[in-house]
């Protein structure tokens, strides 16, 4: 294993040593700590120049260290002539070229199954939320409305129609939890999934028609932007929720604000948007739309067990040349 020479307080105009390992984003502290602890590491983001020391260095780094919002773009994979490993801390990785890189001979992982059961969990409480209106009652009562007039009435969880777009682990998490509704649970994937006892429907607008509420947990990524589109909304219908927990990409946004504002769905729960952390004024003037801020998997013990698969991923490559947890090749 490399020995540690990390230098993590770079002092302006001060030098800084080659890395073994280049962290690209924030980090949680104690992931940080620990990859620094273990190898000599650099933190991309807190230099003065990152430019000069990719130029100056870029050849000593052999592994890569990033978040899933921020990735690692082309023109770094390119200063980083070394490079076989970039590993994400999250499920996502639209935010890399896994193709291009697998062509350079890089493999990149991420954290999945860790964040499953706490994406699915929000994503069903996001559920309950818009169809049962709990956050705009906390607000009617807040704001005295209840001394005036009674909430007016929402709409029932139990036994209604829920379709999944996406039906990958987080997909069938959330299923799993619905059917302790007595929901009647359809899906869209790219293809059929073998062994589950729900109704496979062939695309998001045949999935939305057939459904009282859209719940979209697919992966994001080009093949899947605006895959929520306003025709599928229309499908949905007046009667409608949507819930997003997967990207914000996936849902076509201006045709989201259209259809809340005018009604053409009844609600959504949205924890991702399309510029994060900016969400659109309408969205926040709306009393129709839940608003979370990207939060699905940002509990203690999740974030602590990606943290943990993280730093598994980079010791096994760092051992043995491998990752442990690696984007499977179906997955671009």
């Amino acid at each position: 294993m490399p020995q540690s020479g990390t230098t993590t307080d770079i002092t302006p105009g001060a030098p800084v040593p080659p890395a073994t390992l280049l962290q690209v984003s924030p980090l949680l502290p104690g992931l940080e700590r620990a990859l620094a602890d273990r190898y000599p590491t650099v933190r991309l983001h807190e230099l003065p120049d990152p430019a000069a020391y990719l130029r100056d260095h870029g050849g000593t780094v052999t592994a890569a260290v990033t978040s899933a919002r921020t990735g690692v773009g082309d023109a770094l994979m390119d200063a980083l002539p070394r490079l076989g490993a970039i590993v994400h801390f999250g499920v996502g990785h639209e935010t890399t070229d896994v193709v291009r890189a697998r062509a350079r001979g890089i493999d990149v992982a991420t954290t999945p199954d860790v964040l499953t059961d706490c994406v699915a969990d929000l994503a069903v409480g996001g559920l309950i939320d818009s169809m049962r209106r709990l956050s705009a009652a906390d607000r009617y009562v807040r704001a005295g409305g209840w001394t005036a007039a009674p909430f007016p009435l929402a709409t029932r969880v139990s036994g209604k129609r829920v379709g999944i777009l996406g039906l990958g682990r987080i997909g069938r998490a959330v299923a799993r939890r619905l059917e302790g509704f007595g929901t009647q649970v359809s899906y869209c994937s790219r293809t059929p999934v073998p062994g589950v006892p729900y109704r496979y429907l062939p695309t998001a607008e045949a999935l939305a028609a057939a459904c009282d509420a859209l719940v979209v947990t697919v992966a994001g990524g080009a093949a899947t932007g605006r895959l929520v589109s306003a025709t599928v909304l229309d499908a949905l219908g007046p009667a409608g929720h949507l819930v997003n927990v997967a990207r914000g990409s996936v849902v076509d946004e201006p045709a989201l604000v259209t259809a809340l504002r005018t009604g053409r769905i009844a609600g959504a729960a949205l924890d991702v948007f399309a510029d994060e952390p900016h969400v659109p004024r309408e969205l926040l003037e709306s009393d129709r739309v839940v608003l979370l801020p990207h939060i699905a998997s940002a509990t203690h013990e999740t974030r602590e067990a990606m943290a943990d698969l993280v730093l598994r991923n980079v010791e096994r490559f760092m051992t043995e040349g491998v990752l442990l947890t690696p984007v499977p090749a179906s997955a671009h």
